[in-house]
């Protein structure tokens, strides 16, 4: 189906398909719902949307509502989780189409979970992937700019949000509720729509905020949260998540106890390591990170997040002719915040990698990039050259699965697995 894709958009004028796919996958799940019977009417149902922080806040979210004893069903860019059966999202979406909503609703249904958690993008939004869920609540991170070229301006990026706090405020359910940021300016945007219940959120929420390469501390509510979860962006996180559990009844006790069951999020300021059961691990003085970070903002966080350590940096750039405004902002962050940079390839598409990671180089002033476009090899390197108290961050794919090249093909990929992998063979040879 893949190959049908790629050879159709050689063919078909892009004006063309551009103008005709809301419609074709808006008939797609209308389809899809009628086949599986509308199964949103029967579960509870909570969209998280922004520019940032959807994957955290769906894994935080969910291990709150498991706290206090819901069984949840659980799709976005991490996992597919049904009850206790999870599995990789290998589809390169964080919201899939053809019918997957659906599908995984009804499946929700049939497996007796009482909470569906959709984490929703502006791409999903845009193509009605999320069309016939039934939304009972929202959670609304943030917006910066992302994906402006594929939306055709920033305008458009955000009505592609806003459509879905419009599907919630058209939702059939009662008691319909959007917790929104209201830190950010376009919270107004999300309050104006007709829902009944709107709360805002904000990190000032949080009092005595302590800070470490371990995760954070702080009060909430007057109740002391511990998180292994890096940086101040995932306490928002946190609150955003708290407020809309305490909404369907999640008391703060049972919040607190999911926060801190949460011991990681794979893909997001994701420390690796070798198992304990590894001689070698005693040999690791320093951190490696694997994060996701593709936006400018999402890479001054979790850079942030280590503010005080000397930091060895890999990033690229994901191609395909999206976004190359971002490309030299990118570089622009890493010669801020990093001592060493290492750029590589990412996901070139059907882009030459070497001039997308040539207009990264473009904002870098005062380091010398070093370009190494075998990603394992730019891993393996930055690990090397990593001394006592470093800390190596490899942004921009988290858990996606493949490295995308061009005319459709993909190498199977996995940032944490060969991390793991280069570490165990550097610190085989200390």
């Amino acid at each position: 189906m893949e190959k049908i894709t790629t050879i159709l958009k050689k063919i078909i004028p892009k004006s063309f398909l551009t103008a005709m796919l809301p419609s074709y996958h808006l008939l797609l799940s209308t389809i899809g719902a009628v086949i599986y019977r509308l199964p949103a009417r029967k579960i509870t149902v909570i969209g998280i949307t922004g520019t940032k922080g959807k994957t955290s806040s769906a894994e935080i979210l969910n291990a709150i509502f498991e706290a206090g004893g819901k069984k949840t069903s659980l799709v976005g860019t991490l996992r597919i989780k049904i009850g206790e059966k999870t599995q990789r999202n290998m589809y390169k979406m964080t919201l899939p189409g053809r019918f997957f909503v659906q599908k995984f609703l009804r499946q929700s249904v049939n497996a007796g979970c009482d909470i569906a958690i959709l984490e929703i993008s502006s791409e999903g939004a845009r193509f009605h992937r999320h069309a016939f869920s039934f939304l009972n609540g929202l959670i609304f991170l943030n917006i910066a700019p992302e994906h402006i070229e594929s939306h055709g301006g920033f305008e458009n990026y955000l009505n592609a949000k806003l459509s879905i706090g419009k599907s919630l405020a058209k939702s059939p359910k009662e008691n319909r509720i959007i917790v929104a940021n209201k830190e950010d300016v376009h919270s107004e945007d999300f309050f104006a729509l007709d829902i009944p219940k709107k709360i805002p959120f904000s990190i000032s929420e949080a009092s005595n905020i302590k800070l470490n390469e371990n995760g954070s501390d702080f009060i909430f509510q007057g109740k002391k949260i511990k998180t292994n979860l890096l940086g101040e962006f995932n306490i928002a996180n946190i609150i955003a998540c708290a407020h809309m559990a305490l909404a369907f009844g999640v008391s703060l006790n049972d919040i607190v106890k999911g926060v801190e069951s949460l011991k990681e999020i794979k893909g997001r300021g994701q420390k690796i390591t070798l198992p304990k059961e590894n001689t070698l691990s005693k040999k690791q003085d320093f951190t490696v990170i694997v994060d996701y970070a593709h936006t400018p903002n999402s890479l001054e966080a979790i850079y942030k997040a280590f503010e005080h350590e000397r930091k060895i940096c890999i990033l690229g750039n994901t191609g395909g002719g999206r976004d190359t405004w971002k490309r030299p902002e990118m570089g622009k962050i890493a010669d801020t915040f990093c001592s060493k940079i290492i750029l590589t390839n990412e996901d070139p598409y059907d882009e030459d990698p070497k001039k997308i990671v040539a207009d990264v180089a473009k904002g870098i002033r005062i380091i010398t990039p070093e370009i190494i476009m075998d990603r394992r090899e730019a891993i393996s390197k930055a690990i090397s050259s990593a001394k006592a108290g470093d800390v190596v961050i490899i942004t921009g794919k988290g858990t996606d699965p493949f490295i995308m090249g061009s005319n459709g093909t993909k190498q199977p990929w996995d940032d944490a697995t060969v991390a793991r992998e280069e570490l165990e063979k550097v610190l085989g040879k200390r």
